[in-house]
């Protein structure tokens, strides 16, 4: 999945490889092993923050691209209380980002189309 991730990133961002390479302080052909899938990058945040997506984006934990929208559902979550005034449980809270993810995976296909 990152691999993929990389290169449909660095296509959005009109950038090349080499560029991305410079920006990142690598060398191109590490870059390209990256977008290939014949090695991993040892710093993930440190790319995840060039293209300002979460880590769980760039590793296909989550389709939700944006750092913010990720860190906001978790604040979410957090606060959520169940009817009874309680805490929800963590089957609940993962029960409901599972919802918001496919709501959210959803709205992005629609807008693609």
């Amino acid at each position: 999945m990152l691999p993929e991730r990389l290169k449909t990133l660095r296509l959005e961002a009109k950038l090349t490889q080499n560029e991305i390479a410079k920006k990142l302080q690598i060398s191109k052909m590490t870059y390209s092993y990256w977008e290939n899938g014949k090695r991993n990058p040892k710093n993930v945040q440190q790319i995840a923050d060039f293209f300002n997506v979460s880590t769980d984006y760039l590793l296909g934990n989550t389709d939700i691209k944006s750092k913010n929208l990720e860190t906001d559902l978790n604040k979410t979550l957090d606060t959520v209380k169940s009817f009874d005034g309680k805490p929800i449980t963590d089957s609940d809270r993962e029960t409901i980002r599972e919802i918001l993810k496919r709501r959210q995976r959803e709205r992005e296909q629609k807008e693609n189309k």
